[in-house]
Formats: C-alpha cells, structure tokens, sequence
C-alpha cells in the first residue's frame, strides 16, 4: 500500500457552515443534471462529521 497524504483545514464555524452550503449548493447541481455525487457526498459527509477542536482566543491558530 501507498502512503497518502492528508490536509488539515482549521475553519471557524461560519466558514464551516459555508463550506458545507457550498458543497451541498454543489451536489443539488449534479443531481440536477443528472450526475454522479458520490465524491461529493463523502466530503459532505466528512466535512459534517469532523472533529470540533477547541482553540483559545490568545492561541496561534
């Protein structure tokens, strides 16, 4: 097996929220014409269900 690579994103939650509405925005399109939205829908997915972390407000984010 390969090594893949991860990428950590730290978003506050009005950018989560909008990052969610921009990715279900985009599964509405593709299932409007008739696209596949598997892809899609595992990021949404993970993108819901991921880890709150919580930071200070003196931390470095």
């Amino acid at each position: 097996m390969g090594r893949t690579e991860k990428h950590i994103v730290t978003l506050d939650s009005c950018e989560h929220g909008v990052v969610i509405h921009a990715l279900n925005d985009l599964r509405t399109r593709l299932i409007q014409s008739e696209r596949p939205t598997d892809i899609v829908d595992e990021l949404l997915l993970k993108t819901i269900d991921a880890p709150v972390k919580k930071v200070r407000d003196y931390e470095e984010r």
